[in-house]
């Protein structure tokens, strides 16, 4: 039986672990299981914080997850800048049963990769024949791209009642000296014709097996913002998509936290401001509410939505806030998933559900 409003927990503990912050959350409601990706593990609890079982052992960046209903399975994304190799991370969660389990030995993890995010990523902007490699101060990354992050199902946007896509945010390095990273990048694939490209995970020597091209290219105006979209939502009940960044600096731009596109609204085709040569890409309208900056009209909300922030049923969200522990003597980092509700009014547009 699918879990109601009335039984979600208004706190529910991620653990406390020896790796990096946490990442992202993903929400298995009709079994009552939280996934939470520390940067080198993935974490499964109940929804009374129970830890469950643990995958790790990853020398890349994981980061941001999500639960795939149609599978049932987590996917979530994962980095190896050093070997320009740009991972979705499949995770076989109904065999992930105790704690410690490895990330290339327990045949609970499968990837994909990217094609399109290594060649942005690698792209030499000033083309002169040197790729600076994992670095803001530089021309080169197409787009400011850094990777990926964020990762969410939802249907492709303008199309509501479509059916299921997997939609992945590029990381965007912060850089206030040029002018073609103001926009968030999000990649749309069809996972299900997924299953030739999966492969187990090897770490020291990185598959390239995955789709040839995109299924869909958008763009989203934002300003430029510190590594994109951190984590990346679609909320069935609102049809919106929910953009949580780390606070941009660039002077000229509002630089919020939290950027909202409007679900329904279909993407246009323009010119994509600050590009090097002229280009052309298909652009999401944020959603027309918030705080409106007059000088760019870009509308944002202040909201911490970084680290983990998953869409429930009726307007219902877990938003996590990272902290560090030191109750067994040492520092380690623990997270805590907060109940929130949506309720749309500037500048937070959430409510914090108490007991």
């Amino acid at each position: 039986m699918a879990l109601t409003t009335e039984l979600y927990p208004t706190e529910i503990s991620s653990g406390s672990w020896d790796t990096g912050h946490i990442q992202g959350i993903a929400v298995d409601e009709k079994n009552g299981y939280v996934y939470s990706s520390f940067t080198r593990m993935l974490v499964k609890t109940d929804f009374h914080g129970n830890v469950l079982g643990t995958v790790e052992g990853f020398t890349g960046h994981l980061g941001d997850v999500d639960f795939n209903e149609m599978d049932g399975r987590v996917y979530g994304s994962l980095e190896y800048k050093a070997d320009e190799a740009f991972y979705v991370a499949i995770f076989d969660v109904d065999n992930l049963v105790r704690i410690g389990m490895d990330a290339e030995t327990s045949g609970v993890v499968t990837a994909v990769h990217l094609r399109e995010v290594v060649a942005d990523y690698t792209a030499d902007m000033d083309s002169d024949g040197i790729f600076d490699g994992d670095t803001a101060d530089t021309a080169d990354h197409r787009y400011g791209c850094s990777g990926i992050d964020g990762i969410s199902f939802g249907p492709e946007f303008g199309n509501a009642e479509g059916p299921q896509q997997l939609m992945v945010a590029y990381g965007i390095y912060e850089n206030n000296n040029r002018d073609d990273n103001n926009y968030q990048v999000i990649l749309q694939y069809d996972v299900s014709r997924w299953g030739e490209y999966e492969r187990a995970l090897t770490q020291v020597n990185p598959h390239r097996s995955g789709p040839e091209d995109v299924d869909g290219k958008y763009f989203v105006r934002t300003g430029n913002t510190r590594y994109g979209v951190q984590n990346l939502s679609y909320d069935r009940s609102s049809r919106l998509w929910f953009l949580g960044v780390y606070r941009g600096s660039k002077p000229g731009y509002p630089n919020h936290n939290l950027y909202i596109v409007d679900g329904t609204a279909q993407p246009e085709v323009e010119l994509l401001e600050g590009q090097p040569r002229e280009e052309k890409g298909l652009v999401l309208p944020l959603l027309q509410e918030g705080i409106l900056s007059e000088d760019t009209g870009i509308y944002g909300w202040e909201f911490k939505a970084d680290v983990g922030f998953e869409p429930l049923a009726n307007g219902y969200f877990y938003v996590a806030r990272n902290f560090y522990d030191y109750s067994s003597g040492r520092r380690q980092e623990s997270a805590r998933l907060e109940l929130y509700r949506w309720h749309g009014v500037p500048p937070m547009g959430f409510a914090r559900v108490s007991d």
